[in-house]
C-alpha cells in the first residue's frame, strides 16, 4: 500500500533544482504526533574497530567494559588531565561511510543470508508462495533500504525540535539500496573554524572521561596515565525495521557492561556541567536529554551514564540514566516535552520522502536534503558534483557483485 500520500509535503519553489516530485517535507511537531510508528528491535549484525591509527581492522580490539569507581558521589576525575600529549584524529580528513561499507564487504554473507527471508517475509511486490527458484540467484543487491551511521540517524529523530543546528544530508540510491551520509554546513565549518582553545579542550574531556570509567577487556585493567588516543573506536553495526523502511547502521560504541549476562549489553558514556537550578535542570531535560535518548535508544542500549563535571573540567559525581526512563522525566519536568512518537513518525517520513524522490540508480547521482530551525526540509537533485561523491569506486566497482550465490547460501 502506498504511504507517500500521508507525508507533510509541500512542492519547491522556483530557486531549487526540483526534482519533479514533492521536494520539501514539513517539520512541524504537530504533524507527527501520533501513535509510535512500528519500530523493530535493533539486532547487531557485528562489529569492527578502528586502531590507534584509525585503520579498520574486522574485530573487537578496541571494546572497553564499564568500570566505574565505587563511589558514585565523590570522583573527583580531572578531565584537563594529560590533554597536552593527547593524539588528536585528523578531522579534516573525510572519512563519509567507508568503514562501515568495508565492514559490509567482509560480510558479505550476512547480506546474502538474508536475501531470501527478507523477499519472502518482509517484500511487499512478491506473494505467499514464492519459489525459491524465483529468488535471485546472484549477489546483486545488499537487500536493505537504508545504509548509514547512527549519527544521522539521531540528528534526523531530533529534528521536529532542535532550534540551533542546521542538517545537509547526501544521499545517493545504488543497487536499490539508499546510502544517506552527512555533510559539514557552512555554518558548521564556520563554528569550528572559530574555535577557542578552551573549547578545543572542551571537546576532548569526553575522551578522558571514557579513560577514567572503562577498563581494557582482556585485561580488565584501568589505566588513566595512557596517552588518551582519539583514533581508537570500536563500532557496532545493526540491523533494523522502522515501518516498511530496512535499516542497516553503524554506531560507535563506548563500552560494554561487563556484568550482563545478556551478551553485549553497551553503555554509553556522557559529561554534562554540574546542574545548579530549576531552569538548568529543565533545559538538560529539554534539550540534551532528547539526543542522549534518541542516540541510544536506536541501537537499544539500556543505560547511558554520565559524569557531572565543573567548570575546571573536574567529574564531581556519577549518575545512572535508564533509557527507557529518559521520556518519563522529560514528561514530568517539561511543560511542552518532546515525545518519542513525534520524533519516529517524522523518521519514517523522512525516509519515506526519499524513497518518493530518489528513484534513479546511480552512485553519481547525488540528491542533497538541507534543512535549517523552522523550515522545511528541501530536496536537490545535485547531479554530477564530486564535492558530495561519498561511495567509492573500491565499494561500487566490488568483483563481488553479480556473483553467484554459493552453496552454502541457497
Amino acid at each position: 500500500m502506498k504511504r507517500q500520500a500521508n507525508i507533510p509535503l509541500e512542492h519547491g519553489d522556483k530557486h531549487s533544482k526540483s526534482t519533479g516530485r514533492n521536494d520539501r517535507l514539513k517539520t512541524y511537531p504537530q504533524l507527527f504526533d501520533k501513535a509510535f510508528p512500528y519500530f523493530r528491535e535493533p539486532v547487531e549484525n557485528g562489529c569492527f574497530s578502528l586502531d590507534a591509527r584509525r585503520q579498520f581492522r574486522h574485530d573487537s580490539s578496541q571494546l572497553r567494559v564499564f568500570s566505574p569507581p565505587a563511589d558514585w558521589k565523590r570522583c573527583l576525575f580531572d578531565l584537563r588531565s594529560g590533554y597536552g600529549d593527547m593524539i588528536k584524529r585528523d578531522e579534516t580528513k573525510k572519512e563519509y561511510l567507508d568503514d562501515l561499507l568495508r565492514w559490509i564487504m567482509c560480510n558479505k554473507h550476512k547480506f546474502m543470508s538474508r536475501q531470501k527471508l527478507e523477499t519472502t517475509s518482509d517484500s511487499k511486490t512478491l506473494k505467499h508462495g514464492t519459489e525459491q527458484a524465483d529468488i535471485p540467484n546472484v549477489f546483486d543487491s545488499l537487500n536493505t533500504d537504508f545504509i548509514c551511521w547512527r549519527g544521522l540517524l539521531t540528528r534526523l529523530l531530533c529534528i521536529p525540535y532542535e532550534n540551533r543546528e542546521d542538517l545537509l544530508v547526501a544521499v545517493v540510491r545504488f543497487r536499490g539500496t539508499y546510502f544517506m551520509c552527512e555533510f559539514d554546513t557552512e555554518r558548521k565549518k564556520q563554528e569550528v573554524q572559530e574555535r577557542t582553545p578552551k573549547q578545543e579542550e572542551m571537546c576532548a574531556w569526553g575522551f578522558k572521561f571514557e579513560q577514567y570509567v572503562t577498563a581494557d577487556k582482556s585485561s580488565g585493567a584501568r589505566d588513566t596515565k595512557l596517552r588518551v588516543n582519539t583514533n581508537t573506536a570500536f563500532c557496532s553495526v545493526a540491523r533494523s525495521r522502522l515501518g516498511s523502511h530496512s535499516i542497516v547502521f553503524g554506531a560507535e560504541v563506548d563500552c560494554q557492561d561487563g556484568n550482563s549476562k545478556r551478551g553485549n549489553v553497551y553503555v554509553e558514556l556522557k559529561t554534562s556541567r554540574v546542574i545548579e537550578s530549576q531552569r538548568q535542570y529543565e533545559n538538560f531535560c529539554k534539550f540534551k536529554l532528547i539526543k542522549w535518548w534518541a542516540q541510544s535508544f536506536l541501537i537499544g542500549i539500556p543505560r547511558i551514564v554520565c559524569g557531572f563535571r565543573d567548570d575546571n573540567g573536574v567529574v564531581q559525581t556519577l549518575q545512572n540514566y535508564p533509557v527507557h526512563e529518559i521520556p518519563a522525566m522529560v514528561k514530568a519536568c517539561v511543560r511542552q516535552p518532546w515525545k518519542p512518537s513525534v520524533c519516529f513518525n517524522f523518521l519514517e517520513a523522512f525516509l519515506q520522502f526519499v524513497k518518493a524522490n530518489i528513484t534513479t540508480d546511480d552512485e553519481r547521482c547525488v540528491y542533497l536534503f538541507r534543512w535549517q530551525p523552522g523550515s522545511d526540509v528541501i530536496c536537490q537533485r545535485q547531479g554530477d558534483d564530486p564535492e558530495f561523491y561519498f561511495l567509492p569506486d573500491w565499494f561500487t566497482s566490488w568483483d563481488a557483485w553479480g556473483t553467484p550465490l554459493s552453496q552454502d547460501h541457497q
